[in-house]
């Protein structure tokens, strides 16, 4: 997640946007009315996460300790998601920028078939800053969205909707690289998007569950998807320009997205809701060298991953 223009995250920023199709309960809770959509939303192993997060971590630690825009690697980050995507049978394309004098890539994914009128759109920042491996920001989501889109794969799913995965670079410098897609989309293919979902910190240490609001129904989508785990949300504070879905929504796409809180405390009452520790940051390692695979709450990467899969094969069906 990209610094705010006084360079710190603050509890007063305003919040984030959504949009996606909400349907039935969450897939395996209790209630009866269960849409075929949610039940076929997979569960997404927390292990695969993981090893991808242990792999950008290998990459970052052969490449001078991040995988920043412009670095190399950002660039081994960009081909080993990749070379996944490829093998799962995806149809990639690398989509190239400058920022500060820095060449800068895209990885975009359409899974085959579904109605290419309405396309379904999930993606994260790949990029870390410059100090540190940027393990939660973002490897939490990126990895989230590459195991969603390889459970596509795996399970041979035939969406109504046209499923596409995208990771962005330069995010931490100014939402370059979605804003650069964005900007480059014909009207035409802008309008054919019905929903762009954004995941930018998703497992942070001392978690808490933020929802974007911009779109009510969205919203209901993933604060139903936590009520069948019994996990009360919040709305996103973060601020409504600071991550890859603000470019999206300039342009009139339907947003949404998850965030689990970057380097404001959490609060006593907060405390109550999901466990932590008061008084402490969401992220203590927020922008820092610490943003480490020691730096990811399993549990909140785990429902996070789940929440990730539940919106897209809600969305698209």
């Amino acid at each position: 997640m990209k610094l705010s223009v006084s360079g710190r995250v603050t509890a007063t920023a305003v919040v984030a946007a959504v949009s996606l199709l909400a349907g039935g309960s969450v897939a395996g809770a209790a209630p009866v009315q269960e849409s075929v959509a949610a039940a076929a939303a997979p569960d997404i192993p927390v292990a695969n996460v993981k090893a991808h997060l242990t792999q950008l971590q290998s990459i970052a630690t052969a490449n001078g300790g991040n995988r920043a825009h412009g670095r190399a690697g950002y660039k081994a980050s960009i081909d080993y998601v990749k070379a996944k995507l490829d093998a799962a049978g995806y149809t990639t394309t690398i989509q190239q920028f400058t920022s500060s004098s820095r060449t800068g890539y895209n990885l975009v994914a359409d899974w085959p078939g579904g109605d290419s009128n309405k396309v379904v759109m999930a993606g994260s920042h790949l990029d870390s800053v410059t100090s540190g491996a940027g393990i939660n920001d973002n490897g939490s989501g990126s990895a989230a969205v590459l195991e969603t889109a390889l459970a596509v794969a795996r399970a041979d799913y035939h969406p109504t909707k046209h499923l596409r995965f995208a990771w962005w670079g330069a995010e931490e410098l100014g939402l370059v690289g979605s804003r650069y897609y964005v900007n480059n989309l014909s009207s035409t293919n802008r309008a054919k998007i019905s929903g762009y979902l954004n995941f930018d910190m998703i497992g942070s240490p001392n978690p808490g569950y933020f929802v974007y609001d911009d779109d009510p129904t969205i919203e209901k989508t993933f604060k139903d998807y936590y009520a069948g785990l019994g996990i009360p949300t919040e709305i996103e504070t973060e601020g409504d320009g600071r991550s890859d879905h603000a470019p999206f929504k300039s342009a009139g796409v339907p947003v949404g997205g998850l965030f689990s809180g970057a380097d404001y405390r959490k609060t006593a009452a907060q405390v109550t809701k999901w466990g932590g520790t008061a008084g402490q940051a969401f992220d203590r390692c927020y922008h820092s060298s610490c943003d480490t695979t020691a730096n990811i709450n399993d549990t909140a990467l785990d429902r996070n991953s789940d929440a990730v899969a539940y919106a897209v094969w809600n969305l698209s069906a």
